[in-house]
This record gives structure tokens, C-alpha cells and sequence, in this order.
């Protein structure tokens, strides 16, 4: 560059600096104006135009040079405050390359990483969510932003991410070559959330949540007490009710003999479920003589959107409460269910009203009906077969057309189908398949689910979709997954089996029904298997029920000798039974591997699983069987473990004594593993089982 260009002015810089010599030249113009007026006075302004010419062409030339060094000057300490001013910002800001690597931070980022060693490390080491292929560069990136919130140490942020395209510089620059040049920058910055995150989960802490509590056996435990001191027993439950529900921070308002309705802070429900709802042994230990303790059962619903919808979601709560059983909480948000108790038997209440009322009620579903569809659980038992049977006879005593769906006949349903199949008194197609099944709904069908009420394990699950009138009887314990939309449901976890259930309904049926002798020996049957010959989960009524199949034409040693084994089955439940493995002492594992001529493994499996609670100091007993490409898990204990929990940790439900669940894309081998780690947490965490 020459010396004649050097520190030449340009732009609208030098416009400014000419301005008066641009001034002067008009005043020129006009002074020639003037001395065709007055002589004298142009006289006076050419004097007046020398000197100024005089003076500005001097100032132009001798002082730019001063001009400029001001403008290098002040350039030089605006850059500098500009950089002064990102580094001190008190936004926490940084540079990174195209890869991610820090190049630059201001005071405030450095705060932020106060413990690290920040500079010329790669922002994923700082920030481990910070992943490569999250940046906005490269050719993945859609976006020239990104935001995404994390966290470090106990500070919440709001991490942005900006790409910054440094072609159009390289193309201006006289250092960088700009061909091919796709370089960049990502600048980053950090907006602390800290406060607003602690605001909201204040609030959150703070939304209200509502429950319900209902008294389980109040009748029952008021009518094994004393009249006068009955006053009091109720006084000191109200007491116990109103003082751990006021501990928490929240009201309890009885809206019934029998029931409260609770509303509390969302943290002081947390807090309760930290605590296991101890208030459910808390009441037990209320004694003035009354036999029998008080349980409760406890729905609580929260993080709903509405105030409406945590009240839906503790009706829900309480309701799968109930239906397992009571004596325990359940605790129902949006997208999880957690239960807590449920570690005692249900007590069986003496009164049939409930049996009567559910058996008007099917009478009136079933009228005017056209047809009805009973089915049971996939790979029925005598208890799911028995009490199908049951219904098809209050169907036909109805004068209602009824079928009986069965896909798969197993080993212990087989000696009981025999007893319809070519019998002149039933029709042929008594027990069709899905396939039929389907083509005989209708929009006038009643559809009668027995012995399940799990929809994902029904004999045809797509029946459920197609008919509009459904009703469940059941006595296992309800879990999370249920038949929605049942226009009659009853579930009786205290009952021993389906069959003594539909026994009941039975004898209030308008009409007195006449129960045929196969009928009654197959409904005798499912109790028998069900209680384990009458050893297990036997109560007053399921002996009444039995009693009254016998009166019905049921005949015991008919029974035994339709269950009678062959030497293979024995053998096998005998194989099973002795390879047992003792796992911490007290529950039994073991795995049954039967030949494949055996017809109906599971049967075999759950049948070792009560003879192994046979041998002393067993709590509880699981065996796995292999089966059409899944384990069949069947699981038993007799009052100290609730199995019906631990299986449903593996997918599968039941009873509190009688469990079972399917294992899929698993060996014997791991389903033996999982049993265990299912142990070992439950153990860990007290009061599940």
C-alpha cells in the first residue's frame, strides 16, 4: 500500500469532513450574486472566502491525521469495553467449535463450572447431556437452534445453542481461504432455572390431592362387639382416621358410616407413601373387645389436570383397592398405579345380600337378550370351566340360547367336557371356539367373563371389543389392567373360587333353577381344585355352596375319580417337587419339565406348587414350566407371603395365596433369575409381600 493511500478517509466519514468546503463553494456561488448588487460588499464576503478557504484547506490537511488517530483510538477502546462487556456479562455464555470443544467462556460461565477446568474441553465432559449429535451443527442438524434443560450440581439451566456460519466472513477475510469453507461456530448460553423449577415444584407440592377411605369390615367388626361399647369403637376409629389425616396437613370429612373423603397437599401424600400409609396397622390395633380387627382400604388420586379428575382417580384407586381385597392403599395418578399393604386375608362377610342383588341384576341383563357367550381365562381349569357351566344354566333357565367358548381343552377340563359331549340333554354346540364365538355376536349378546378379570388372558380377548353387554365374575384380586366397561362386575376376593360364587347366584335365581348332576359335579369340582380339597382360602359359605351342589345331584367320589391321575403326570409333579430349590430359606423354586406327552404341563406345575407347601418351614413356593414357547409361572404360599404381589412385579396377578404369571422370550434358566431378583427386591422392600 502506498503512502499516498495511507490513512485515507472514506465513506460517510469524509462526506462529513468536505462538508464545509462543499459550503464554502456555494458561498462562492452567491458572492458573484452580490457584486451584481453591491461591489462593495462582494468586496467584503471574497475577503471573508479567502481567509476561510484559507483556513479550512489548512484544518483538512494538517489536521486528519490528528482525525484519525482519534478514530484508531476510540475503535480500539470500543473493542475493548465490547469485550470487557461479554466477559463480565452476567450471562453465562461460551464458544464452541463445530466439535463441540470450548474455545471461549465469559466470568459467569466460568462460575457456573466453577469446580471444572472448563477451557478447551469438549462441552459433553462439562455437561454430559450435551451430546454430539444434539448440536447444531453437522450434517444431522435440522436446527440453527437448540434448547434443552439440564442440570449441574443443585442449579437447574436452560441451556440454547446457536450456530453461528462463518462462510460469508471467510469470504471477506484476507487470511482464511474461502473455497470450500464450511466452518462455524456454536455460541452457547445458560438462563439459571433454578428459582422458577423450585416456584413450580412448590406448586406442585402444594396442588391438592384427593383420597378416599373406606371402612373394610364395619359391619362385621361392630357386630362382634358389645352394643354399648359399639359408640366407642367407632369414636376411636373416627379419632385414629381424623388425627393422621390432620397430621399430614389435610381434612378427612366422613360422608358416610363407613367412608371418608380426604383432601391434602400433594407433598403430604408423597410423604405418606414414604411411610407406607402406616395408619393401615395403625387402625388395627384398635381393641375394646371387639373380635375382629378393623382394616381400611385408601384410594388416593393425584396429579390429575383437574381437581375433578384426582377425585375420578381416587374413585378408580379405591375401587382396585376393594376389588383386591382391602387393607391396603392405593395410590392412582395419570399413568401408574402403586399399591402399598394388602398383606392380610380378606375376612369373608356372612351376608349373601350382595350375591342376591348381583344375581337380579344378571336376570335383568340377560332378559331380552338374544343370546349369551360365557368364557373363562386361556388354558381354563375346573374352577374357569365349572362355574361357565354355571351361568349357561341360569342362561337356559332364563329360556335364553347360550354357548360356552373353549379354545384349548387341558388335561384338567377334559374329564369334565366329556361329561356334555353326546349327552342327549345338552345341545351339540354347547362349546364352540373363538372362531364361532365371533360369528355369533350380535347386538342383542350378553357376554359372562368367569374366573378372570384380566382382559389380555380372557379365552377371546376380541369378544370384549364386539359385544356391548359384559359381565365379570371373578374372586381374583384386581390389578391395574381390568374389563373396562362392564355393565355388571363382581369381584369377591374373600370367595374361594368362581364356581362357589355362581353356586350363590344360583339359589336366587327367579324360579328355583334345577341344576343337572353333571352341572353340579363339574361346579363341585372347580371348588374342590380351587380350595385344594378344601384345605386352602375355605370359608362358612364355600361350604355352604358346597352343600348345596350336593343336595343338587353332586356326587364326591364321581369327582375324585374324574381327576384321577396317570403315572406320567405323577410322575412329573413328583420330578418337580424333589429337584426344589430352597432360596433364603423358606420359598421353593423349582422348574417343571414334564414329557411331551403330558397334556397339560401348567396343571402339572401348579399342582407341584401346592405340594411344596407341604414341606415344613416353606413360606412360599414357585415353579416355572415351559410351555408353547412361554414359562408358565404358578406360585402358592399359604398366609405369610402375598404372592399375588410378586407376580404382579413379573405381569401376572391372582389371588393373595394363588398367583401366576407368563414370562415371554425367556428360558427356564432366567425365568429361575428373575424369580429370584423379584425375591430379593420384595425382601428389600419391607411390607410388600
Amino acid at each position: 500500500m502506498s503512502g499516498k493511500n495511507r490513512g485515507r478517509i472514506k465513506g460517510k466519514l469524509k462526506v462529513f469532513m468536505l462538508a464545509a468546503l462543499y459550503m464554502g463553494i456555494i458561498l462562492a456561488a452567491v458572492n458573484v450574486l452580490i457584486y451584481t448588487f453591491d461591489r462593495k460588499a462582494g468586496f467584503l464576503v471574497t475577503g471573508f472566502l479567502v481567509i476561510y478557504f484559507a483556513v479550512m484547506t489548512f484544518l483538512y490537511f494538517n489536521a486528519r491525521s490528528i482525525v484519525i488517530g482519534e478514530l484508531v483510538s476510540f475503535a480500539t477502546q470500543y473493542g475493548q469495553i465490547q469485550k470487557m462487556l461479554l466477559k463480565q456479562l452476567d450471562l453465562p455464555s461460551a464458544l464452541l467449535d463445530d466439535t463441540g470443544r470450548i474455545l471461549w467462556t465469559n466470568d459467569a460461565f466460568d462460575m457456573v463450572i466453577r469446580d471444572e477446568k472448563g477451557f478447551r474441553k469438549s462441552i459433553t465432559s462439562i455437561f454430559p447431556s450435551v451430546t454430539a449429535d444434539r448440536l447444531p451443527m453437522g450434517e444431522n442438524a435440522t436446527d440453527s437452534e437448540v434448547s434443552m434443560d439440564l442440570e449441574y450440581g443443585e442449579q437447574s439451566f436452560s441451556l440454547q445453542m446457536k450456530r453461528i456460519d462463518l462462510s460469508e466472513m471467510a469470504r471477506n477475510s484476507d487470511i482464511i481461504d474461502d473455497r470450500g469453507y464450511e466452518g462455524g461456530l456454536i455460541a452457547v448460553y445458560l438462563f439459571d432455572s433454578t428459582a422458577l423449577k423450585l416456584a413450580l415444584r412448590e406448586i406442585d407440592d402444594q396442588s391438592l390431592t384427593a383420597g378416599l377411605i373406606y371402612l373394610d369390615n364395619y359391619d362385621e367388626a361392630l357386630e362382634s362387639v358389645e352394643e354399648v361399647r359399639r359408640s366407642l369403637l367407632i369414636a376411636l376409629i373416627d379419632r385414629k382416621v381424623n388425627k393422621y389425616i390432620a397430621s399430614a396437613g389435610g381434612i378427612a370429612k366422613k360422608i358416610e358410616k363407613d367412608k371418608y373423603f380426604v383432601v391434602m397437599p400433594k407433598r403430604s401424600c408423597l410423604e405418606l407413601e414414604q411411610m407406607r400409609f402406616d395408619l393401615l396397622d395403625d387402625v388395627k390395633t384398635v381393641n375394646i373387645g371387639n373380635e375382629m380387627a378393623v382394616t381400611l382400604s385408601i384410594g388416593m388420586g393425584l396429579d390429575g389436570l383437574t381437581y375433578a379428575q384426582n377425585y375420578e382417580f381416587a374413585r378408580s384407586a379405591i375401587d382396585l383397592a376393594l376389588g383386591r381385597g382391602g387393607d391396603q392403599a392405593v395410590v392412582r395418578t395419570f399413568d401408574s398405579t402403586v399399591y402399598y399393604g394388602g398383606k392380610s386375608q380378606q375376612m369373608e362377610k356372612n351376608t349373601r345380600v350382595k350375591a342376591r342383588v348381583k344375581a337380579h341384576a344378571l336376570e335383568e341383563i340377560i332378559a331380552g337378550k338374544d343370546n349369551v357367550l360365557v368364557m373363562g381365562h386361556r388354558q381354563g381349569d375346573a374352577d374357569s370351566f365349572g362355574s361357565a357351566v354355571g351361568i349357561y344354566r341360569i342362561a337356559r333357565a332364563l329360556e335364553h340360547r347360550a354357548q360356552i367358548v373353549v379354545n384349548e381343552v387341558t388335561s384338567s377340563v377334559r374329564p369334565l367336557l366329556e361329561l356334555f359331549q353326546g349327552n342327549p340333554d345338552y345341545e351339540e354346540n354347547m362349546i364352540i371356539d373363538s372362531s364361532k364365538a365371533v360369528d355369533c355376536v350380535g347386538p342383542e349378546t350378553v357376554l359372562v367373563v368367569v374366573d378372570v378379570n384380566k382382559p389380555s388372558i380372557t379365552e377371546c380377548p376380541e369378544l370384549l371389543k364386539l359385544c356391548k353387554y359384559i359381565v365379570v365374575f371373578d374372586h381374583h384380586r384386581q390389578g391395574t389392567e381390568i374389563i373396562e366397561n362392564a355393565t355388571l362386575s363382581y369381584v369377591e376376593p374373600y370367595a374361594s373360587s368362581a364356581c362357589e360364587m355362581v353356586s350363590e347366584l344360583l339359589q336366587y335365581i327367579e324360579g328355583n333353577v334345577r341344576i343337572h348332576a353333571e352341572e353340579a359335579d363339574s361346579m363341585y369340582a372347580g371348588i374342590m381344585i380351587d380350595t385344594n380339597n378344601f384345605s386352602s382360602k375355605t370359608g362358612v359359605r364355600t361350604f355352604e355352596a358346597a352343600a348345596f351342589l350336593r343336595r343338587n345331584g353332586a356326587d364326591v367320589t364321581r369327582v375324585k375319580k374324574l381327576f384321577r391321575e396317570d403315572a406320567l403326570e405323577y410322575k412329573a409333579r413328583a420330578d418337580a417337587v424333589s429337584q426344589a430349590e430352597i432360596y433364603r430359606g423358606c420359598y421353593a423354586i423349582t422348574v417343571c419339565d414334564p414329557d411331551e406327552d403330558v397334556e397339560s404341563p401348567t396343571i402339572i406345575g401348579a399342582q407341584a406348587a401346592n405340594e411344596l407347601l407341604n414341606i415344613r418351614g416353606i413360606k412360599a413356593s414357585f415353579v416355572c414350566t415351559p410351555y408353547q414357547g412361554r414359562v408358565y409361572v404358578s406360585a402358592r404360599s399359604i398366609d405369610e407371603v402375598n404372592v399375588q404381589v410378586i407376580m404382579e412385579k413379573l405381569g401376572g396377578g391372582g389371588h393373595i395365596n394363588e398367583a401366576g404369571s407368563q414370562l415371554d422370550n425367556v428360558s427356564v434358566t432366567e425365568a429361575v433369575g428373575i424369580i429370584r431378583e423379584t425375591l430379593d427386591s420384595v425382601i428389600e422392600d419391607s411390607g410388600v409381600a
